[in-house]
């Protein structure tokens, strides 16, 4: 699997991360770890491996600046939209897109494929292989994506809920950094 994950999905996380300017001191720190942690190649875009890996997740946003939220099924928080990088994403903008997709129901979200924050985080997760979740760190890529006007979210397996918030209301209790990325996010609608 981390072959597959391997080429252009390592190179893409290299660049953008190297690339990109932080919106917080918080978040400036997340992107060199998870640039340290890319020196160890491919494999450190994987659920397989265990010290940590990259993943990616999106904010998504409605024409009247409310927040898309997910009540996690597992964690009990309520957060953005993402997971863990799968073979066919071709970039993290990508793997953030597929996940907000298959997790909200909504088709046609609009990307934009400059991140707005990273966050680090422990979690306990799987390999992928079907092993038992064991103890590891998400080094989570966050993007924004617009909803379009007259779309409908379904609740996925992963979620125990949606919702929309407005940033001034947001729901309890929420997962880390949840809050810090929705600034940059309506920034960047503006």
């Amino acid at each position: 699997m981390s072959r597959e994950l391997g080429g252009g999905l390592f190179a893409d996380a290299v660049r953008v991360l190297s690339e990109w300017e932080a919106t917080t001191e918080e978040g400036d720190l997340a992107r060199k770890g998870a640039l340290e942690l890319l020196a160890v190649g491919p494999e450190a875009m994987t659920r397989a491996h265990r010290p940590g890996h990259v993943t990616a997740s999106a904010l998504i946003v409605d024409g009247s600046g409310r927040v898309l939220l997910c009540l996690h099924g597992r964690l009990g928080k309520w957060m953005q939209l993402g997971g863990h990088c799968e073979p066919g994403d071709a970039t993290l903008a990508a793997a953030a897109l597929r996940e907000a997709t298959e997790e909200s129901g909504i088709d046609g979200l609009l990307l934009d494929p400059v991140p707005i924050d990273v966050d680090v985080h422990d979690v306990r997760c799987g390999a992928g292989d079907g092993t038992p979740a064991t103890a590891s760190t998400h080094y989570d890529v966050r993007f924004v994506l617009r909803c379009p006007p007259g779309a409908t979210e379904r609740v996925s397996d992963e979620s125990a809920a949606l919702g929309w918030f407005r940033p001034d209301a947001l729901p309890s209790p929420l997962a880390s950094a949840t809050a810090r990325q929705i600034p940059p996010a309506l920034a960047r609608l503006a």
